[in-house]
């Protein structure tokens, strides 16, 4: 009996926390390398394939050319717009040549009704031969209308023919494909001699200056991040190198099924060549404690993210005490805020036979 009240008796040796200074708050997530800007590129018609410049994984410059379409029907019906365009031009001119007829009899026929109305009116002639020289005024008049009219027709038919040549130019031009934007090449989805579709897609290009990382985060820990703050990158790849980069998007829908939060991170340093869907790890920087207590969450009773209990030791004995948690770090620590009395220490890592009043002894050397 005596011997068990004096192990009983004995002070426990606990190991306990120590404040820790300049803690980095870092944020864990898995992700995959993306490019912000990816376009699947086509040609506008339809017609068969007969020149492909470049392949999957060049880099080309905006304006570049990519492909070209079998060109001889359009460039027959180019060759029929250009020729209305000709016969619009000669019927305008024979437009203006009929005006200029129209007029000059017109003219004739104002001064041979003149001299003929004079005549009449000193009974010269008969009355008959005047009104017949005032009905061809008036058929003149009317001749020169209609050929000042026939001048605006042949303008619009004119400007319809430029403007039929300019929309044949224009589908020419589409049987060229060019680059958008400076790109890189991830993908080639048809061959020479084949004949594509409208729309349907050549090749696909991505953005290399819009390269990022798409990364999810537990929603649990995602309510820290925001624009801008540094992140780290490590790709699967070159998994000895980190790449730096900071935060540019944060997604406003989760993941209703795996409870996960959407976040871009743009690439500040980035690998000379990227892979697009390569597995990377990446650990945002969301603040940095000037000092901490942290108590590792295997210690914590009760823990729902923001209060828990923990064992502490009070002049020597021990007692539980319920307290706040703030930030939580990458290795599974959490930072105690309040509920800690002054002169009190969180133990670490509770042992065997720990129970309220409890003699203790703080082991320091096995704090962080």
């Amino acid at each position: 009996m005596a011997g068990y009240l004096v192990l009983n008796e004995r002070p426990l040796l606990v190991p306990v926390v120590s404040t820790e200074r300049d803690v980095p708050i870092r944020i864990y997530g898995l992700g995959t390398v993306e490019a912000r800007i990816t376009s699947k590129v086509g040609f506008e018609v339809g017609a068969a394939l007969t020149e492909l410049t470049t392949d999957s994984g060049d880099i080309v410059a905006e304006g570049q050319v990519l492909a070209r379409l079998h060109p001889s029907e359009q460039e027959a019906r180019v060759a029929r717009a250009e020729a209305a365009v000709e016969a619009a031009a000669a019927g305008r001119t024979r437009a203006e040549a009929a005006v200029a007829r129209a007029r000059a009899v017109f003219a004739q026929s104002e001064a041979t009704n003149a001299r003929r109305q004079a005549l009449a009116r000193r009974d010269t002639i008969s009355d008959q031969t005047a009104e017949e020289a005032e009905r061809d005024v008036a058929v003149a008049a009317a001749d020169l209308a209609v050929a000042e009219s026939e001048i605006a027709v042949a303008a619009a038919q004119h400007a319809d023919a430029t403007a039929a040549l300019l929309y044949e130019r224009a589908l020419l031009e589409h049987h060229v494909l060019r680059a958008p934007f400076d790109a890189v090449v991830v993908d080639r989805h048809v061959e020479a001699g084949t004949v594509v579709r409208a729309g349907e897609p050549v090749f696909t290009l991505i953005d290399p200056a819009s390269v990022w990382t798409l990364a999810y985060i537990d929603e649990a820990r995602a309510g820290a991040i925001a624009l801008g703050q540094p992140a780290e990158i490590r790709l699967r790849s070159l998994p000895h190198s980190v790449f730096t980069g900071h935060v540019a998007r944060i997604g406003i829908e989760s993941d209703r099924v795996n409870e996960e939060r959407r976040v871009w991170i743009a690439c500040d340093s980035c690998p000379a060549q990227v892979y697009l869907g390569e597995q990377a790890e990446i650990r945002i920087t969301v603040a940095t404690l000037p000092e901490a207590l942290l108590v590792p969450e295997i210690a914590i009773r009760g823990f729902d993210g923001h209060t828990g209990r923990v064992w502490t030791v009070q002049g020597g004995a021990a007692t539980e005490a319920t307290v706040i948690f703030g930030h939580r770090t990458e290795d599974a620590r959490a930072q105690i805020v309040d509920g800690v009395t002054a002169g009190a220490e969180v133990v670490e890592v509770p042992v065997a036979g720990l129970t309220e009043g409890r003699r203790l002894r703080p082991d320091r050397e096995d704090a962080p």
